[in-house]
């Protein structure tokens, strides 16, 4: 599987979650291992398709209690740093 289309398939997973549940970096690559490894997605794909994706913006990480966790960030977020 490409790395854009693994993308995709993280970005529409996190909508899903949004408001339900806070994910952990390791739920995400869990569970993109978990539905498409036919298609040859391993650890290290799935990382490095989530790491992309934060590193542009696409996602964030948040820290709150205790915990850090993965999330698609707010626009007013976006706005202030300046990707939108």
């Amino acid at each position: 599987m490409e790395e854009k289309e693994l993308q995709d398939h993280i970005y529409a997973y996190m909508e899903k979650m949004k408001g339900k549940k806070k994910l952990k970096e390791k739920d995400v690559i869990k569970k993109m291992i978990a539905d498409h490894e036919g298609a040859g997605v391993d650890k290290d794909s799935a990382k490095g398709a989530l790491r992309a994706m934060i590193n542009v913006g696409k996602l964030m990480y948040s820290y709150g209690g205790g915990a850090s966790s993965v999330e698609i960030p707010s626009e007013e977020y976006l706005k202030e740093k300046g990707l939108i």
